[in-house]
């Protein structure tokens, strides 16, 4: 008998991770005094966004314009693969990448959904063989502009992205990982859910 297909989704900042990656990357891209400074202006437009007067989508590109704008996108990049190397294997949860290894392992497509930049997820996902599903950040020329390229990728558009990245008809079991709000619509696809499944202890990280 053929054995079904299946697709295991992973939501990445607080389900694979102990913590927010995109903060994490800016304190080690800027380092920690301008990271430190910068965030009692950011204050305000986190603050409003907690209270859903600002989106998570503008947010974001009002942390991005301040920190990343104009970065040459090669430079980024490297900062991105250097943050791989040091930082990121010290923010992973050993049990998610038991379970990612895992669903490699069978043969299962497995799949990173996340709200967070695709750049450095992607150096790391390649090392576990599995896809990224991620924002994207928009480029002119070789240089960042501080904006998301087309929609954050959480929520409803976590929904939509996946959609058009693969036909979910194709799979007899759809497996979703995740630790919050902007992962329900993720699970509305799923056959099998998992919130917040490998937590021994509740860390806050922000939902945007």
């Amino acid at each position: 008998m053929e054995h079904p297909r299946t697709v295991a989704l992973f939501d990445f900042d607080g389900t694979i991770t102990h913590r927010d990656t995109l903060l994490e990357f800016t304190r080690f891209a800027v380092g920690e005094a301008r990271y430190i400074s910068s965030m009692f202006y950011l204050a305000l437009p986190l603050a409003l966004q907690r209270m859903s007067i600002l989106s998570s989508q503008r947010t974001k590109q009002i942390f991005l314009t301040h920190f990343f704008k104009n970065w040459k996108l090669p430079d980024f990049e490297q900062c991105c693969q250097r943050f791989d190397s040091e930082v990121l294997p010290g923010l992973i949860r050993a049990p998610a990448l038991e379970a990612i290894q895992s669903y490699v392992q069978r043969g299962d497509r497995t799949i990173i959904v996340s709200a967070s930049p695709q750049n450095w997820i992607l150096p790391w996902a390649k090392k576990q063989g599995v896809e990224v599903i991620a924002t994207k950040l928009e480029v002119n020329g070789d240089c960042l502009t501080g904006r998301i390229d087309g929609k954050n990728c959480n929520g409803n558009e976590k929904v939509n992205r996946i959609r058009q990245y693969l036909d979910l008809n194709d799979y007899k079991e759809i497996i979703a990982y995740g630790d919050s709000g902007g992962d329900r619509a993720m699970f509305g696809l799923a056959t099998r859910a998992y919130f917040k499944p490998f937590r021994s202890v509740e860390v806050a990280v922000p939902r945007w």
